[in-house]
């Protein structure tokens, strides 16, 4: 079965519109909830929060267990080794750059006269 383009914009604009009315309905039954009974909404809440942050609790433990977590360890070691080893030799160059620097004499460059007027034979992009 092949699906026009004019079935496509139909399908998209009824699936906009289902999603409206929807959202507009849970918008009027939390503004319902909220003027008929605002503790019993503020205590959902909470209740809701609480699982979350058990489950998000639970789900960090649980992924705390595996090998993984060793070789990471293991790696965020040896970044920070090589952090201070990098700025023990920042240091050193920094002290390097304390000396005055010497004036650097002018170059002497020399102009080499070539055919200007040949035209090059290549694509323009």
């Amino acid at each position: 079965m092949h699906i026009t383009p004019e079935e496509v914009a139909l399908l998209k604009n009824l699936r906009n519109w289902l999603v409206g009315i929807i959202t507009v309905m849970a918008l009027i039954g939390l503004g319902s909830y909220l003027f008929n009974n605002p503790a019993g909404l503020f205590r959902q809440l909470f209740i809701i929060g609480l699982v979350v942050a058990a489950a998000y609790f639970i789900y960090r433990v649980w992924m705390g267990r595996k090998p993984e977590r060793s070789e990471n360890r293991s790696f965020a070691k040896a970044a920070r080794q090589s952090k201070k080893r990098n700025r023990g030799s920042q240091q050193v160059s920094s002290q390097n750059r304390k000396k005055p620097l010497r004036k650097r004499s002018a170059a002497h460059l020399t102009v080499i006269e070539g055919k200007k007027n040949k035209k090059k034979d290549r694509a323009i992009f």
